[in-house]
């Protein structure tokens, strides 16, 4: 459209500056650009307020009134449906301060200041430019050099009052806008499961399965317990989630999308399906704006919410379970102080174990083995001494689980009974969602069959299209009901005998299900945060008994005592006792042997109690406490014509192992000592003799020795 076309209506609103002329013009701005930047706000008062536009398309006459050549007068147009708050998106007034910086411009005109920028800021940094440059600014007041002091005056005011204005406009929107909210009648969109009818009141969706999926969802989510959990159970189930559309040429239409995480997390988190109204979840980032990249801020707690009203609205789930639902959620993260989600680990108690020097969570990690160990990470977070100790998982999860069981017996039958009602009410769920679909694309086939029937038969454009879109519904049609019989032939709606008898079983015999190959770590873990609510332990450094504190559900509290496994000796609670019982042992001359099968049978362990007592375990502790020494350095132990086997060995000129093997063979007469196990072996001067000879027939590489060279002489019995 040509300038004199927009502007032949307003023409005559010429202001009086113009017609007179001004002495602030001089012939360097006539050689110059003259600017018209025109700018809407929205799009709405582009279409709307069409004779404000047309003003400021005017101004380009009153540029070739103060002189300016029709071909010198530039018109910027391009912010039309862009608000004046920031400079960000307006490529129109960019492309303005550009001409300006480059000197090209004369003068801009503007019906009003703002127009050019509603922010102080950008204001005051246009009009700083234009006086370095030497650019008027014009608009119906009158034209401004801003190198003059009293029109910086005038345009400084008129830039806080542009500015001031836009908070006027934006407060009484916003009041408005929160009075709605107030009566909670302020409703932009709503979540799958419900719609905004044309009243402007919020209901159920009118769709009976979009209404049952939701349910679905919500009876299904306490007992899994995890939103990832509930996104595999979906997908498992091949359940789509509803969604009607908000924006585009179908808005309002319904679609079946493949479950998501994020979906799952927004739903089981919005407190619309509570029946509470809720407004202001997200809170106000004032960085956002000036961002260039804007993070969803996450929503926030129940408390600033800016008005929460319980009650409003139809709801899927009462108040109570909504919160426990979120708690639920909140809890599953792996923040300090929550519990995390069940996880495949072997540790049974991650989450809920407590210290009970500090009261911080335990955590768990693993050996190479696999073995869980506990540890209290108090002195890595504080960075003071260590006060806090951990343990080994084994022996406390083998207590809990033993509480668990003892605490499952008595309700065996109701437990039962309880399996086969969730079971068949998951199933009648389960089947009545499969018939929704069945009957929903039942109806798209018919639908497309009546379509179908009535399109004239000689438009074969339209009628081919629709004879396709027939085919591939019953196509889908089909596949649908064979898989609804698959479905039904291995999970029908009503349990089998057998299955029953198997539930009742499995329940009946709460250790074999516990312990049984299909029952997973997570599963384990799921049954103890059921019926536990913590457990806190107090581990000392100088024990090896823990004490332990079971907390349950409904306010019960046992107390335990456990045995850990511990690295040193020191640990040991009864050390003292032990190494007394050792030298009392000891002084009554029994062997080391002798000594550890004694302790075991009186029901002492070692410091791992990773086993019992041995023979070698005895002697270091008799040697490091200096109960005994080292028994081969004692000759007052040997008798008449005996020897050490490594000396008798050095005497022969033979290897200590060989001789070895000949005692092992019986050739040779020997005994040990009675604690350390020492080889001591008789020989006299003719068994010395009869060694040699048969060292010699060895070396010849003789493998059949003589009987008399094998046979010891016999040993004379000492007085």
């Amino acid at each position: 459209m040509k300038i004199a076309e927009k502007t032949a209506a307003v023409v005559t609103v010429a202001t009086s500056w113009s017609r007179v002329g001004s002495p602030k013009i001089q012939p360097d701005h006539l050689q110059k650009l003259a600017i018209v930047y025109v700018r809407q706000s929205s799009a709405k008062q582009v279409l709307e307020h069409r004779e404000s536009t047309a003003r400021q398309y005017a101004f380009a006459e009153e540029a070739v009134a103060c002189g300016w050549p029709r071909e010198r007068v530039l018109t910027i147009d391009e912010d039309l449906g862009k608000s004046a708050r920031t400079v960000e998106g307006r490529s129109g007034f960019q492309r303005l301060v550009g001409e300006v910086t480059l000197g090209h411009v004369g003068m801009v005109l503007g019906l009003e200041m703002s127009r050019l920028a509603r922010s102080s800021k950008d204001w005051h940094a246009f009009f700083e430019m234009c006086a370095i440059f030497g650019t008027l600014i014009a608009d119906e007041d009158g034209i401004y050099d801003g190198n003059d002091a009293n029109d910086r005056l005038l345009l400084g005011l008129k830039g806080i009052m542009s500015e001031m204005e836009l908070h006027i406009m934006r407060n009484r929107l916003n009041r408005g806008r929160d009075n709605k909210a107030q009566r909670g009648e302020l409703f932009y969109h709503v979540p799958s499961g419900y719609v905004i009818l044309p009243t402007g009141k919020v209901d159920f969706d009118p769709d009976e399965q979009v209404r049952a999926v939701v349910q679905l969802v919500f009876e299904k989510f306490p007992e899994i317990g995890s939103v990832y959990g509930m996104f595999r159970w979906l997908i498992r189930n091949d359940i789509l989630l509803p969604r009607r559309l908000l924006t585009g040429a179908k808005k309002g239409q319904l679609q079946w999308r493949r479950p998501s995480v994020g979906a799952l997390a927004r739903m089981l988190r919005h407190p619309i399906y509570a029946g509470a109204y809720v407004y202001g979840q997200q809170p106000a980032n004032a960085k956002g704006n000036f961002a260039q990249a804007k993070r969803h801020q996450p929503g926030v707690p129940v408390e600033p919410w800016k008005v929460l009203i319980k009650d409003r609205l139809p709801a899927y789930i009462s108040w109570e379970q909504y919160q426990k639902n979120r708690d639920r959620i909140n809890q599953n993260r792996h923040w300090p102080g929550s519990m995390g989600a069940p996880r495949t680990g072997a540790a049974l108690l991650p989450g809920l174990l407590v210290c009970g020097g500090c009261g911080r969570h335990l955590h768990v990690s693993y050996n190479r083995n696999g073995v869980a160990h506990y540890d209290c990470g108090r002195q890595y977070v504080q960075a003071t001494e260590t006060r806090c100790y951990g343990l080994s998982a084994p022996a406390l999860d083998d207590l809990v689980s033993q509480q668990l069981r003892r605490a499952l017996e008595p309700a065996a039958l109701e437990l039962s009974v309880k399996a086969h009602e969730d079971i068949e009410k998951e199933r009648q769920g389960l089947d009545k969602h499969w018939r929704q679909r069945r009957q929903r694309l039942h109806y798209e086939v018919e639908l497309a069959e009546r379509r179908y029937q009535a399109v004239d038969p000689e438009n074969r454009l339209v009628a081919a299209t629709l004879e396709r879109r027939w085919e591939e519904l019953l196509v889908q049609e089909r596949q649908l009901q064979e898989e609804y019989d698959r479905f039904t032939q291995q999970t029908p709606t009503q349990l089998t005998e057998a299955e029953r008898d198997r539930i009742t079983a499995l329940a009946s015999d709460i250790p074999a299900l516990w312990d049984a190959p299909s029952t997973t770590n997570a599963d384990r873990k799921q049954i103890v945060r059921c019926l536990v609510r913590r457990v806190v332990v107090h581990v000392r450094c100088d024990s090896e008994y823990v004490d332990v504190t079971i907390h349950w559900a409904g306010g019960y509290e046992s107390q335990h005592e456990i045995a850990r496994p511990v690295a040193t000796y020191a640990q040991l609670r009864d050390f003292e006792q032990l190494l007394n019982r050792i030298v009392e042992l000891r002084g009554a001359g029994h062997t080391a042997l002798e000594i550890a099968r004694k302790l075991n049978s009186e029901g002492f362990s070692p410091p791992r109690r990773s086993g019992k007592f041995s023979k070698p375990a005895i002697l270091h502790l008799l040697r490091r406490h200096g109960l005994i020494g080292n028994e081969r350095f004692h000759d007052e132990l040997l008798g008449k014509h005996e020897w050490w086997l490594s000396d008798l060995a050095r005497e022969l000129k033979m290897s200590p192992l060989k001789l070895r093997a000949w005692i092992c063979r019986g050739w040779v007469h020997d005994r040990t000592t009675s604690l350390q196990g020492y080889r001591i072996v008789w020989a006299d001067r003719d068994e010395i003799r009869r060694l040699r000879k048969l060292l010699e027939e060895s070396r010849r590489g003789v493998n059949a020795y003589s009987i008399a060279l094998t046979t010891p002489k016999k040993r004379p019995v000492e007085k």
